[in-house]
């Protein structure tokens, strides 16, 4: 049975009860301007309305969108979203309903962060503490969906204000700009937020988030001095720890842990996710549409830190053996016991072993005879704990993280190494990452040069942050997706688990194998393209085009 949250979900269905009972009773012609906003209670309620806007997870009918964003890329697919099928293939036009959502829901949020701080003076008898600790919240999550914006669409609207019904015409601000504002709004932000929140809060943003959004968003701008500065306060504060179990981490014994500095809360019968029917077998009654690649699988190393292309310890009759322990935490591979099932995606395994009772008992093996099993062969165990099976496996309530320590140590890292300072610092906290109890992969030792530390931050990146949504604007940051997108997507091999007949590996520059001598031994999930004029930004979606004729589209749409 799930545990209980006792926690701000708790006070947000009773703020979106409150504020129905409010539009009830008051004009609907002009209450946030008249009556509402002057109590302190009506503070507290309109910050947890903005905290509401967090929730977005019918995309793909699974959890938060932003996860799935991986699907678009070269690690992961999506069987069940056309969007994210034809932001990965190329094809995405601005006639695409998800991505009008998408930014719909972000300028949601923005408006509501926009009211608060516009009319926060009007509140009496309120704490100083109170007006700046919700003056805080409202600059974080602004600054929060700016950045998925910009970093979707690149220029786009920037709106300080609530806007009236006659000032919804608002052109494009250059992105530059945008990051200024943001940026400027998180060191505000830390200064105005607490440490941490009492128990009963949990949830809140807090001073480390402010930091640790400002970390993210100037590395994806290549402010590498901004982003490695801001991490650096959250790595010396002490405050946050990494969780030793990495598996754990995306489970509900890692909620709030030690590691997590922002995450979205769920909770039974207020809001719920179904990211783990989507990722999950089919033998586990669930759709396994949201699945790893096999460049995904991969790319991990070797126990000795080494690529499968040089380690000596790569077995190519069993290539899950000896590999970086985060490769069977993040996935499930073919002889995995995965949900009490073995885990076989051979289409010749037509039976396979339910551990689940006692005793064991040989089943027909959907996860090889369902038409629609993982197409790769392949699934994600990040966000499917076993405690969620089979009752709510379609109605979870385990938090999604937003930003916890793992990324920023690799942000301070990245930018570290992009400024060419590859000093003692910067090795520790890639090791850090990869010295975890769980994971214990070899130190990363010094004497290296930019060019090998740029690789080796990459390929950590890509590993630790898997499905967790970065890879896109990895991938788009460091100009590559024109050359890891294209061509065939692969699953896993055609005929049993060898890699034998497949020859050596060969990985090129950008860290992804070399499939082009061997692509006819594997499964061809799909053929993808790239445009490098029109697929490094999002289109704006049709339907906010049509209504502001002052937006100009992104080139190629």
């Amino acid at each position: 049975m799930k545990k209980t949250k006792l926690l701000i979900i708790s006070i947000l269905i009773l703020t979106i009860y409150s504020c129905q009972d409010f539009l009830e009773k008051a004009p609907l012609d002009g209450p946030s301007n008249v009556t509402f906003l002057k109590t302190e209670k009506e503070l507290i309620l309109a910050i947890n309305g903005v905290y509401e806007n967090l929730w977005l997870n019918e995309i793909s009918a699974s959890g938060q969108w932003e996860y799935i964003l991986d699907c678009g890329t070269d690690i992961s697919w999506d069987r069940g979203s056309s969007t994210f099928t034809n932001t990965g293939n190329g094809s995405v036009n601005s006639a695409n309903g998800t991505l009008g959502t998408v930014w719909s829901h972000n300028y949601r949020g923005i408006s509501r962060c926009n009211f608060i701080l516009e009319n926060i003076n009007r509140v009496e008898n309120a704490s100083s503490e109170v007006i700046n600790h919700v003056t805080g919240q409202a600059r974080f999550l602004r600054a929060f969906w700016y950045n998925e914006l910009v970093s979707l669409w690149g220029d786009v609207p920037l709106v300080t204000s609530t806007l009236g019904i006659t000032e919804n015409k608002v052109s494009r601000t250059n992105k530059d700009e945008i990051i200024d504002f943001i940026l400027a709004d998180l060191d505000l932000a830390s200064e105005e937020l607490p440490e941490s929140w009492s128990n009963d809060q949990t949830g809140r943003a807090t001073k480390g988030a402010a930091l640790a959004l400002k970390s993210r968003i100037a590395l994806y701008a290549g402010r590498y001095d901004i982003a490695a500065t801001a991490a650096k306060k959250i790595i010396d504060s002490g405050i946050y720890q990494l969780y030793p179990n990495y598996r754990g981490l995306f489970q509900y014994e890692g909620e709030s842990c030690s590691e997590v500095i922002f995450e979205i809360m769920y909770e039974y019968g207020i809001q719920r996710s179904r990211m783990a029917y989507s990722v999950s077998s089919r033998n586990a009654k669930c759709t396994s549409t949201k699945v790893p690649t096999q460049s995904m699988v991969d790319s991990y190393e070797c126990i000795d830190g080494m690529t499968i292309e040089q380690s000596p310890l790569f077995d190519p009759a069993h290539p899950f053996e000896n590999r970086d322990p985060r490769l069977k935490q993040s996935i499930a591979t073919p002889g995995d016991i995965f949900l009490g099932f073995q885990f076989e995606t051979n289409r010749d395994s037509v039976k396979c072993w339910d551990y689940n009772v006692d005793p064991p008992k040989r089943i027909s093996n959907q996860d090889a005879l369902n038409p629609y099993a993982t197409f790769t062969g392949y699934c994600w165990k990040k966000m499917a704990d076993p405690i969620d099976f089979p009752d709510y496996r379609n109605n979870s309530s385990l938090n999604f993280i937003m930003i916890r320590l793992g990324e920023v140590l690799l942000n301070f890292a990245e930018a570290k190494i992009e400024l060419n300072e590859i000093d003692q610092d910067c090795l520790n906290a890639i090791n850090s990452v990869r010295g975890r109890e769980s994971v214990q992969m070899p130190p990363i030792s010094g004497g290296k040069s930019q060019a090998e530390m740029r690789k080796i931050i990459r390929r950590e990146r890509k590993i630790e942050l898997a499905m967790e949504g970065f890879r896109l604007q990895d991938i788009r940051r460091w100009g590559i997706a024109e050359n890891v997108m294209p061509g065939p997507l692969y699953g896993r091999p055609l005929e049993g688990y060898s890699y034998a007949d497949m020859g050596n590996p060969v990985f090129d520059e950008y860290g992804n194998r070399d499939y082009s001598s061997i692509g006819d031994m594997l499964r061809v999930v799909e053929i993808r393209a790239f445009d490098i004029e029109r697929n490094y930004l999002w289109p704006i979606p049709q339907d906010e085009m049509d209504v502001n004729d002052l937006l100009v589209q992104n080139p190629g749409y």
